[in-house]
């Protein structure tokens, strides 16, 4: 059991790449972190990856795009912890990297539903359980991507739910005012996880060529992120970009 100040987070996407990179440094910092995802291995092995501080860890398999196991997911962690101090909204997916008119309706629904309905009904259930609360109020955090800001070729369904999440975060920012919730955003580029391991060995650029591009080590995401949450509630962080140096995205290439 957590000691009776530890903060409580919640961070989804817990069981790989930033979502683990991100709660193992909310736990090494002496946070109490529920795991939220949807493998329970995956889960399992990152609290194992937390050694001492596995005793904070809660693992939760949870489907994000599902309002009965988000409720479910924080029920949990009420009970267990008593409080709710960070939201990390970071569970996302994407899909195949095919014309646009070739997207199955599918594939669009399932990236909308896990990246955008997702990150709605765990920020809903957040709400309630902050506003709630004594002493009221906590902190979520949205990891947006650099496609909040700028699109892949053939990413339409990713980076059209990722220009949603800017729209989120801003909406959660403003009606959270009145109960002491902040709302930020961080939007990464080129994190060295799985998921961005075809970059350094070439993926397609703007004019249709293809290119290596450069990553960084994902602890400078956990990091920054463990910043934005270690704020007192009267700060914010409302954007912040971090993102390997020269990788393509400012200017022109």
């Amino acid at each position: 059991m957590p000691s009776a100040t530890a903060k409580v987070a919640i961070v989804t996407g817990a069981g790989s790449g930033i979502g683990r990179a991100v709660s193992l440094a909310l736990l090494e910092a002496g946070w109490a972190v529920g795991l939220a995802g949807r493998r329970d291995e995956r889960l399992e092995e990152t609290a194992a990856l937390a050694g001492d501080a596995a005793g904070r860890a809660l693992p939760l398999a949870t489907d994000v795009a599902d309002p009965a196991s988000v409720a479910a997911l924080f029920e949990a962690v009420q009970v267990r912890f008593g409080r709710l101090d960070l939201l990390f909204n970071n569970a996302g997916t994407g899909a195949p990297p095919v014309p646009l008119e070739d997207l199955s309706y599918d594939h669009w629904k399932q990236v909308v539903d896990i990246n955008l309905t997702g990150a709605f009904l765990c920020t809903q259930a957040a709400f309630r359980l902050m506003k709630a609360q004594d002493p009221r109020g906590g902190r979520i955090v949205n990891n947006g991507s650099i496609s909040a800001h700028a699109p892949r070729p053939r990413s339409v369904a990713y980076t059209a739910t990722k220009h949603a999440i800017t729209g989120l975060t801003r909406s959660t920012s403003l009606d959270g005012r009145a109960y002491g919730i902040a709302c930020g955003q961080i939007d990464i580029g080129n994190a060295g996880t799985d998921m961005t391991r075809a970059m350094s060995k070439g993926v397609m650029q703007a004019n249709g060529s293809i290119a290596a591009e450069p990553v960084m080590d994902v602890k400078a995401v956990a990091d920054a992120v463990l910043y934005m949450a270690g704020l007192p509630l009267e700060a914010n962080v409302q954007f912040m970009t971090v993102m390997a140096t020269d990788m393509p995205f400012v200017g022109r290439g």
